[in-house]
Parts: structure tokens; C-alpha cells; sequence
């Protein structure tokens, strides 16, 4: 592992929208000097105010060439901006030598530049959010525990990871908007890639690949994000475990599926200027009041069965709800993000591409953060003989 250009005490935190929260709160108690980048002062400003920091943080409007002015080596950039922006942040950071932090997917363009940020001695954590990130803790902590219980030796495994932000209290259009409704609906217009029966499946539109979900005896409408198959390495099954299932997601209330079914005719035949025009009109219609509680779920699941039928079944369960501090989505994606921050300043990530822990001591100690700092969740497990 490369070391690390050593962190400087400067933290650059650009974005003040949902996902900002009481992380905000850890950087500015670590962090020597901390600058906070909003659309405009006023709401940098604003953003400060809501979590009682006005006076610890410069509050400055984001452009990216008055960020190059103000970054210098060792600095740390955290990026809250939509991940099309990151690219051009990352190598920003490259160029002035500093560190990046999101909470966001690692894409194509972050990996092209990560050869470049490790040979300058850089840390680029991705996925350090909820999800990715928390699910990322969960999922280390169960193949460690299944490895533990069954061990490395040939068995059949079904891993599901499912996670939604919805309302505390069910509403008509079983939803909450607790990021940008443009960005809802463009998730939904993205293939995803998963495993089930032990073969890849691909469907070009999720929410028709649908099914119940019950936890805790409520039932959730679940469906496949993206593409789950590269964690099926970054998740260190051994070698002989064979996925049978292999699926991570996106969790909504029963009957979103009924209630979005006008959302779904145009989500499938419009275009860009058709679904920007109805995420507006979906923001007017179903606006997020102070008064408003969201609720977050992250269900992690994995099931080992052995070639002598005995077999293993974990679940760690996060369930949360936001109160009139903050959400539950700020809180549980700027936690997270905050103690990878944290940990760069302490110099205690090398250099090079990051995505939330590495591994199950690792996942451990976020872990621990997390529940001292008000993230819930709980554990199951169950056994079975041959």
C-alpha cells in the first residue's frame, strides 16, 4: 500500500444540500480550518446555521477555479455534488495535491484517474456514504462471520443488499424525495446486472424486476440498482463459494410499484427535456416540509448453505427515522463520509482508490463510530445442521 501525502488540517466541503447533515458537525471538531462550498454564501451560510456551526467554518460560493485558488497541498476535497462533477474535482485535487471524499459510486472517470492520484500519494475515498458505504460495512462484517461459521470450503450463497430512503409515515405516492427527483428518475432509466438462480440477469428497466421484500413482518417492494456483480470481488468470497444470488437495491414501501405507474409510462418513452420537465412537477407536487420525517432501511443479507446441507444466515437490519434536527438520510450519509474524513486527516488511509472499509476490522471501527454517534442497526444469525 502507498503512503499517504500527509493531510494538511484544511477540509474543502462542497455541497450543502439533503444529503449534509451532523458529519459536518465531526469535520468541523477534527478538522483545523473548514471551509463549507454552497451555490451561494448565503446558503453555505444557511447550511452552517441549521447545524450550529456558524462562526467554525468560512462559508464561500462554489466555483472551481476560486477552489484552485484556495486549495493547497495535503488539503481534503469533499465532494456532495452530483457525481458527473467529481472527474473534474478529482483532478483538481491531482493537480494541487490534495485528497478527495465522496459518498458516491465510484464510476469509470474517478478510476481512470486513480493510478495518477496513488502515484502522488492521494486518497480518493468513494462510497462512503449509506449507500454505498454502510451497505459496504455490513456486507464485510457477514462473509467474515460466514467464514467463521462454515468456512472457505465449496457452498452455495445468496447475498441480497436493499436499501431505500422512504417516508416515515406512508403517503399516497409511497415516497419521500430525499435527494434530487431528476436523479430518482434517471436511476430508473439505468440497466442493472445481478445474479439469481446462479446466472446473470440484466433488465434495462429495474422497477420491472420488482418483488416483495418483508422484514420484520412489513413488506417492501425491492428491485435490482445498477451493477452488483463487481462486488462479488470486492466482497472476498472465497474462492469456492458459489452465488447462487447476488442482487444489491433499491427498497420502497408496499405499493409504490401501483403508485408510480404514471411515472413509469413516461420514465420509459420519454426523453431528457420529458423526465427533467416531470421531476419538476413531481417536486411541486410532493414537496419536503419541515414537517416531514423520513425513514431510512438497509437490510444486508447472506446465506451459506454447505455441500452437507448444514448451513448460516445473517442479516444486519438498519432502520431509522429522521427527526427535527435532521433527516435520516443526511445523517446517515454524512456520518459515514465524516469519520473516512477523519481517518485521512489522522493519516490512517494510504494512498490510492478507497470504496468506504477495507475489510471486517476496518468495518468494525466505522461501525462503532456510527452507533456513537446515533446509527442504529441490528444483528441476526441462524444456524442449521446437516
Amino acid at each position: 500500500m502507498s503512503e499517504a501525502t500527509p493531510a494538511g488540517g484544511t477540509v474543502h466541503w462542497i455541497g450543502t444540500g439533503l444529503s449534509t447533515g451532523s458529519g459536518l458537525r465531526v469535520v468541523a471538531d477534527r478538522a483545523e480550518r473548514l471551509l463549507v462550498w454552497g451555490r451561494t454564501d448565503a446558503k453555505a451560510e444557511r447550511c452552517l446555521a441549521r447545524l450550529g456551526l456558524t462562526g467554525r467554518a468560512a462559508a464561500h460560493t462554489y466555483d472551481l477555479d476560486r477552489l484552485a485558488g484556495e486549495l493547497r497541498p495535503g488539503d481534503i476535497v469533499v465532494s456532495m455534488l452530483p457525481a458527473s462533477e467529481h472527474p473534474a474535482l478529482l483532478r483538481l485535487c491531482i493537480e494541487r495535491s490534495a485528497h478527495f471524499a465522496c459518498s458516491s459510486y465510484v464510476s469509470d472517470e474517478i478510476v481512470s484517474e486513480a493510478a495518477a492520484a496513488t502515484k502522488a500519494g492521494l486518497v480518493v475515498l468513494t462510497e462512503a456514504g449509506l449507500d454505498p458505504g454502510i451497505d459496504h460495512l455490513f456486507a464485510d462484517l457477514l462473509v467474515a462471520r460466514g467464514r467463521e461459521v462454515v468456512g472457505d470450503g465449496p457452498a452455495t450463497v445468496e447475498f441480497t443488499s436493499y436499501c431505500g430512503g422512504v417516508p416515515a409515515e406512508s403517503n399516497e405516492f409511497r415516497y419521500r424525495f430525499s435527494w434530487a427527483p431528476r436523479g430518482v428518475l434517471n436511476a430508473l432509466r439505468a440497466p442493472a446486472r445481478y445474479l439469481d438462480g446462479g446466472a446473470e440477469q440484466v433488465v434495462d428497466l429495474p422497477w420491472t424486476a420488482t418483488r416483495p421484500l418483508v422484514l420484520d413482518g412489513e413488506t417492501f417492494e425491492a428491485y435490482p440498482n445498477r451493477d452488483s456483480l463487481p462486488y462479488l470481488t470486492q466482497y472476498a468470497f472465497p474462492a469456492d463459494w458459489r452465488a447462487r444470488v447476488f442482487v444489491r437495491g433499491t427498497l420502497r414501501l408496499d405499493g409504490w410499484l401501483r403508485a408510480w405507474e404514471d411515472v413509469f409510462a413516461t420514465v420509459r418513452t420519454g426523453d431528457g427535456d420529458r423526465i427533467a420537465a416531470l421531476a419538476d412537477e413531481l417536486a411541486a407536487r410532493y414537496p419536503t416540509t419541515d414537517a416531514d420525517r423520513d425513514r431510512v432501511v438497509l437490510a444486508v443479507a447472506l446465506d451459506i448453505e454447505g455441500t452437507n446441507g448444514a448451513g448460516w444466515h445473517g442479516e444486519y437490519v438498519l432502520d431509522t427515522v429522521g427527526d427535527a434536527e435532521e433527516s435520516a438520510m443526511a445523517r446517515c450519509v454524512s456520518l459515514p463520509l465524516a469519520y473516512g474524513i477523519t481517518e485521512i486527516l489522522a493519516g490512517r488511509v494510504p494512498a490510492g482508490l478507497r470504496q468506504a472499509a477495507q475489510g471486517a476490522e476496518d468495518a468494525r471501527r466505522w461501525l462503532e463510530f456510527l452507533r456513537a454517534n446515533g446509527v442504529d442497526w441490528r444483528f441476526a444469525e441462524r444456524h442449521r445442521t446437516g
